[in-house]
């Protein structure tokens, strides 16, 4: 998984580099602006996620097991550029292909019994500082919903349902302008989910209870600012 983090990570910073040499065989390009990085954008996302119980006084189930695989999916943003300073917001919805295999009657492995990463939504906000008029180092952080797909089992038979997770989530990465209009980055990012509902199937949910639950995540993206 490190061999192809860095693949990806040398893959999406490399197009900075990649895009002047495949043009010289057109039209010179366009100068990146002072103001790169600003405007809406929209991006696609790829990486390394990992989910494990955390480390608190609340997490009573050993904190070196896990549920690792691929990140994928996307984000848009709105980035302000005030000269060396850059605010903005932006929401992002991805999967994972991470999950356990443990018994659907077990909690043993994550607190949650056998479970499938599913769908993760976050909105926030991140500040950055200009290094150079196309590289940016910026910090994030805001709001995470995830969801695990649960199969649960009283040894007879087996049903499916969801945990709904709330938390937080911060960050940070470097973004590079590769042109006025499109960018490449690399970040990592810590969410930690402290609520947890049960829903099931038939639209039924549990009260809110407390979990402690770690994600760390590694992602690479590009992107296109309008």
């Amino acid at each position: 998984m490190q061999k192809f983090l860095v693949t990806a990570a040398t893959a999406a910073l490399g197009l900075g580099v990649a895009a002047p040499v495949m043009a010289q065989d057109g039209p010179p390009p366009a100068p990146v602006s002072g103001t790169a990085f600003n405007g809406p954008r929209v991006g696609v996302l790829l990486g390394y996620d990992k989910l494990q119980p955390g480390r608190g006084p609340d997490s009573d189930i050993d904190s070196d097991r896990k549920a690792d695989g691929l990140l994928y999916g996307g984000d848009i943003g709105y980035d302000k550029d005030l000269g060396n300073i850059v605010i903005g917001v932006e929401g992002e919805i991805t999967g994972s292909t991470g999950k356990v295999t443990n018994a659907p009657y077990s909690a043993a492995a994550l607190g949650y019994g056998r479970v499938k990463q599913g769908r993760d939504l976050y909105a926030g906000a991140r500040i950055g500082y200009k290094v150079s008029p196309t590289t940016l180092v910026y910090a994030k952080g805001g709001y995470t919903n995830g969801r695990l797909d649960l199969t649960a089992s009283d040894g007879v038979t087996e049903t499916g349902a969801h945990y709904n997770l709330d938390g937080y989530r911060v960050g940070a990465g470097i973004e590079e302008a590769i042109s006025p209009n499109t960018y490449a980055k690399i970040e990592y990012r810590y969410s930690n989910y402290g609520d947890a509902r049960l829903e099931y199937r038939n639209g039924a949910n549990t009260n809110n209870f407390d979990v402690d639950t770690d994600r760390h995540q590694i992602a690479v993206g590009v992107g296109y600012r309008f």
